[in-house]
C-alpha cells in the first residue's frame, strides 16, 4: 500500500509519527509523511522517509486552511494513496475532508486529543465538535490514544466504532540506567544525592509551567530540570522567562530541546506534568518506563496512566498547593519512590509497550 501519515507541525511527525512510519514501512508499505515544514524532519529524511510539505496552520486561519486543503486535494490526486492516515484535529480534519474529495480509497483518523474538550469558548468548542462530527463521517478507521475519547467520539455521534489504541514506547530505549544517570549527573554537576524534579514538554502554559515554578520555590530540596522548548507555532506567554523569573536559582536547569530524553529521565528522581489539558502522553509513558513516580494532573490521559499511591500521584490541575505538597513528598521519600517507580516500570510494560501498540494499530490501518 502506499500511505500518507499526515500531522500538522515537524515535531508531531519526529516524536508521534516516526515509529508508526517505520512499523509500516517494514511490513513492507510504501510510507510517505507530510506536515509543515521545520528541522526537527531532518531525522526522518536521514532514515530515508520522503515528507510532502503541507502549509498547515495550527491557529484558527479560514484562509491558511484553505490553502492548505487545496494543496493537499491536488496533492493526493497526484500521488494516488491507497490510504490516508491522519492526526491532530485541524490538520485531521482537512486531511481527511481532502483525502475523500480525492477519492481515497481507505481514510482513517488517529485522535489525540479533543479540542472541545480543552478550555475556551463555547463557541470554539461547538465549532471544534461540529469539524469532528463532519470528518468522522469521511473516516473509515477511527482511532483514539485514549479510552475517554473514544467513549467521547461515540456518546457524541462522532463515529460508530472508535478504537483506543494507546500509545507506547520501546522499553530498551526508555529504562533505568545507572551508568547514564551517573554521567548526566557528572556533565551537570548535580550531586549523586541530589533530587532532581524533571518536566519534559513544550514551553506552554497548558503544561503548567506557572503553578510548576511556584510549587517548586516551597520545595527546597530539590533540583527541577525543563526539558523543552517554544515551538514557532505556539502562542501565548513565554515560559522560559517565567521560569527564569521564579526565584529558583541554582535549583532550575533549563535543558531546552534534547535528542537524548531517555539519558535525562535517566538522570532524574521524579517525573511531573501538571497540565490543563492533555491525549494520553508519551512523557508520562517514556517516565514511567525509565522507573520513575509521576505527579501529573488529575485529568483525561493521566488518570488512565497514573494509578494514585502506586506508581505517582494525581493533583488538581492549575492548583499550586497540591503540586507542592505532592513533590514534596516524594523528594522526603527515597523509599516511596523507588517503590512507585518500580510500579510504573511494571504498568508501563503491561500496557504501553510499543511494539504491541504498534502491532494493533498497522493491523487496524491495512485491515490484516
Amino acid at each position: 500500500m502506499k500511505i500518507l501519515e499526515v500531522t500538522n507541525v515537524d515535531f508531531s511527525l519526529r516524536h508521534f509519527l516516526l515509529p508508526l512510519m517505520r512499523a509500516l514501512r517494514t511490513r513492507g508499505h510504501d510510507v510517505i509523511g507530510g506536515c509543515a515544514d521545520g528541522p526537527l524532519l531532518d531525522d526522518v529524511h536521514a532514515e530515508g522517509f520522503r515528507i510532502v510539505t503541507i502549509p498547515f496552520e495550527r491557529r484558527i486561519s479560514p484562509l491558511a486552511h484553505l490553502r492548505a486543503y487545496r494543496g493537499l486535494r491536488r496533492m493526493l490526486r497526484e500521488e494516488q494513496f491507497d490510504l490516508v492516515h491522519a492526526h491532530m484535529p485541524i490538520s485531521g480534519f482537512l486531511a481527511r475532508m481532502a483525502a475523500r474529495r480525492a477519492g481515497v480509497p481507505r481514510i482513517a483518523y488517529t485522535c489525540h486529543g479533543f479540542l472541545f474538550n480543552e478550555d475556551g469558548s463555547w463557541l470554539r468548542r461547538g465549532a471544534s465538535l461540529l469539524m469532528e462530527r463532519i470528518a468522522g463521517r469521511a473516516t473509515d478507521v477511527f482511532m483514539t490514544v485514549s479510552a475517554k475519547e473514544a467513549d467521547d467520539a461515540r456518546r457524541l455521534g462522532i463515529h460508530v466504532n472508535p478504537i483506543a489504541v494507546s500509545n507506547g514506547r520501546d522499553p530498551a530505549v526508555f529504562h533505568p540506567d545507572a551508568t547514564v544517570r551517573q554521567r548526566i549527573r557528572a556533565e551537570f554537576g548535580t550531586p549523586a544525592e541530589s533530587v532532581v524534579v524533571l518536566a519534559a514538554s513544550r514551553l506552554v502554559r497548558i503544561k503548567g509551567y506557572a503553578e510548576l515554578a511556584a510549587a517548586m520555590r516551597s520545595v527546597r530540596d530539590a533540583e527541577l530540570w525543563v526539558a523543552g522548548e517554544r515551538l514557532a507555532s505556539d502562542r501565548g506567554e513565554d515560559m522560559l522567562a517565567l521560569l527564569r523569573a521564579a526565584g529558583l536559582g541554582e535549583r532550575l536547569r533549563l535543558l531546552g530541546y534534547r535528542h537524548d530524553v531517555a539519558a535525562i529521565l535517566a538522570a532524574a528522581d521524579i517525573f511531573v506534568l501538571p497540565s490543563y489539558f492533555e491525549g494520553l502522553p508519551m512523557s508520562i509513558i517514556e517516565a514511567m518506563l525509565s522507573g520513575l513516580p509521576v505527579v501529573a494532573s488529575d485529568i483525561s490521559g493521566p488518570r488512565e496512566q497514573v494509578i494514585p499511591e502506586e506508581t505517582g500521584l494525581l493533583v488538581p490541575p492549575r492548583a499550586v498547593e497540591p503540586l507542592a505538597d505532592a513533590l514534596a513528598r516524594l523528594v522526603g521519600d527515597p523509599a516511596l519512590r523507588t517503590a512507585m517507580g518500580r510500579a510504573g516500570r511494571e504498568r508501563a510494560m503491561q500496557c504501553y509497550d510499543e511494539a504491541r501498540v504498534l502491532a494493533r494499530t498497522v493491523a487496524l490501518l491495512t485491515g490484516t
